[in-house]
């Protein structure tokens, strides 16, 4: 059992990590470090953390304590960090993990030097239905099956094309800014808004797809709200990311599209994955849900199942006058499975989750993102 202790219990903290660890039959749940002292009560009472702390020097220094999950601000995140390496410590860190290049970049020095197991919460790396479309695409992009009904018109006048069998990444999010918290608008927060704290769960799922090295970036924005972007990889592979957060939670908030090689596989809000044009390949599965109120709606399962049970949590809603009732039947993003899948790493020698050197380029991008859209430019991943 891996004794680790959480620093920062506010409500993403308390809302996965902490009842994640709590159920974990690899982890304790050793200490939790907050300010808030209601926080620390609601840590005990009801996940039953061993110990509290509001110094997360003392808990970072305490013997017991073998690793460290960081869900602090980002002004909190390199003295922990370097606090962390110092005393040879594994950290799991909330994305993203700086607000500024030079503090990314010395995080960056500070984990590679300490050689600490280390891994950022882009959790959907995690989710079992991405780890499972992500594999199936690389495996069709570097040992393509492409099915036997592809017309191949004409094969003997169409040309070569360097470009054939390049990949592509959709990405779509629909979100709704009401739901926001206040210190989204703070600029003291969150000084580039959800152009770096959104994005870089979608730039390190492009980066991870299409397995190349992001160059150049051009974007497009209207206020904090709806955002375009067009990333393009030293392969010739592009990304491109619709993000409107002028949308509804009663659709699904989350599409992934990956094409190469004369197939497809798409990621539907992480409850079902869908193929085409890859021999042997499952045509649709589909994944099961967290916290089903309605487990005899929508038995279907997949997004029609989701949008059934949703009907009904939206009616449960209105009849209650609590619009939290509209959620049930929520994707697995992989918040549990990353942290899980980090304890392997570190116990077992098992594979890095979301390394230090993934994570930066992930927020570089995101950050050429932001340039790109104040400058109205293509903006190079080397000027960032």
């Amino acid at each position: 059992m891996l004794n680790v202790a959480v620093i920062g219990c506010g409500a993403l903290a308390r809302g996965q990590h902490i009842p994640n660890l709590a159920r974990s039959q690899r982890a304790v749940l050793h200490t939790c470090c907050d300010l808030s002292d209601a926080a620390l009560a609601e840590c005990v009472s009801r996940w039953g953390a061993r110990h509290i702390s509001t110094s997360w020097q003392q808990t970072l220094r305490h013997p017991e304590v073998q690793a460290i999950c960081l869900a602090t601000t980002e002004k909190l995140r390199l003295p922990v960090i370097a606090l962390a390496a110092e005393l040879g410590k594994p950290i799991y860190v909330e994305k993203p993990i700086a607000t500024e290049l030079p503090v990314l970049y010395e995080i960056q020095r500070v984990v590679t030097q300490s050689g600490i197991p280390f891994c950022a919460g882009h959790n959907r790396r995690s989710s079992p239905a991405m780890i499972e479309a992500q594999h199936l695409f690389r495996q069709h992009l570097t040992s393509p099956q492409p099915c036997p009904w592809r017309w191949n018109r004409e094969p003997e006048q169409r040309p070569a094309l360097p470009s054939d069998g390049t990949a592509s990444f959709n990405v779509r999010i629909n979100d709704d800014w009401y739901s926001w918290k206040s210190w989204v608008f703070d600029q003291t927060q969150a000084p580039h808004g959800p152009m770096l704290f959104e994005m870089t769960h979608f730039t390190d799922l492009c980066n991870w797809f299409l397995g190349s090295a992001p160059v150049e970036v051009f974007a497009l924005e209207t206020g904090m709200l709806n955002h375009a972007i067009i990333v393009r990889y030293a392969g010739g592979e592009l990304a491109t990311l619709n993000l409107c957060a002028n949308g509804t939670f009663g659709y699904p908030k989350e599409l992934y599209e990956a094409m190469g090689n004369g197939g497809m596989v798409a990621i539907d809000h992480m409850c079902e994955i869908r193929t085409a044009g890859i021999a042997n390949a499952p045509a649709r599965k589909t994944y099961p849900f967290l916290n089903d109120r309605h487990p005899q709606v929508g038995t279907e399962g997949g997004i029609a199942g989701w949008l059934a049970k949703k009907q009904a949590a939206c009616a449960d809603a209105v009849a209650t006058g609590d619009p939290l009732q509209q959620f049930s039947a929520e994707p697995d993003k992989g918040h549990a499975h990353a942290l899980e899948r980090f304890i392997d790493q570190i116990c077992h020698g098992g594979p890095v989750v979301c390394g230090i050197d993934d994570t930066v380029i992930a927020t570089r991008v995101a950050f050429a993102a932001i340039r790109s859209a104040q400058e109205r430019r293509i903006v190079g991943l080397h000027e960032v």
